[in-house]
């Protein structure tokens, strides 16, 4: 069996990211790799993977200095992780929420913005402006099943927002007829009160014709 050549072993080192950073999100996950990789240098982006909640970084045994200059990157981001703002994809998946819903309740307050982000889109000069939130907020949340309680709000408020336009509708029906009817009458007491005047020829038997 031939020998291995030495520039074949690789170094490897694995980080396990916590649970109060991912917040049982993959997609949280995946957002500290992003990170990660935006520190590294282009020649070692590609030596960091993710699998599962495990960072993975592997490099050729010749590539020591490199490795370990990444391994300092990735340690302290993983050790500033937890402080890491939560972004847009990133709160949908970890209170498994819609879009629609982290705009309402984006727009009413009771999620809370931490600030916005402004990031240019992977090839292209448009750029994209969006709120960022409080890891420790967000955890507060999931961990007090607020979303829950929200959609109950929610619905409570839908219900009640139906019963009042229901009613209005009723309510402007009923003025309506009444208007129509006091008109009605209005115009009927009106031609019962004309005066009767008499034809052309009462006139002229009393001569005022003449």
């Amino acid at each position: 069996m031939p020998k291995r050549e030495k520039n074949d072993i690789e170094l490897i080192r694995t980080w396990t990211l916590p649970a109060d950073v991912t917040m049982g999100s993959a997609v949280r996950a995946k957002g500290v790799l992003q990170a990660i990789q935006a520190r590294l240098p282009a020649i070692s982006k590609k030596s960091i993977s993710l699998e599962g909640v495990d960072l993975i970084l592997a490099m050729a045994a010749s590539e020591k200095t490199a490795f370990n200059a990444a391994a300092a990157i990735v340690t302290k981001v993983v050790t500033e992780a937890g402080a890491l703002p939560v972004i847009p994809r990133e709160i949908e998946d970890i209170l498994t929420i819609k879009t629609s819903e982290r705009h309402r309740w984006l727009a009413d307050g009771r999620l809370p913005s931490a600030g916005t982000r402004t990031v240019r889109l992977n090839g292209r000069a448009r750029q994209i402006t969006f709120h960022v939130f409080d890891p420790k907020v967000v955890e507060d949340l999931l961990d007090k099943g607020a979303v829950e309680e929200w959609r109950v709000e929610d619905a409570e408020a839908k219900s009640e927002k139906r019963q009042r336009a229901a009613y209005q509708a009723k309510l402007t029906r009923s003025l309506k007829k009444e208007a129509a009817k006091r008109s009605k009458t209005s115009k009927d007491n009106a031609n019962d009160m004309a005066p009767k005047l008499g034809g052309w020829e009462d006139f002229d038997v009393d001569g005022l014709l003449r």
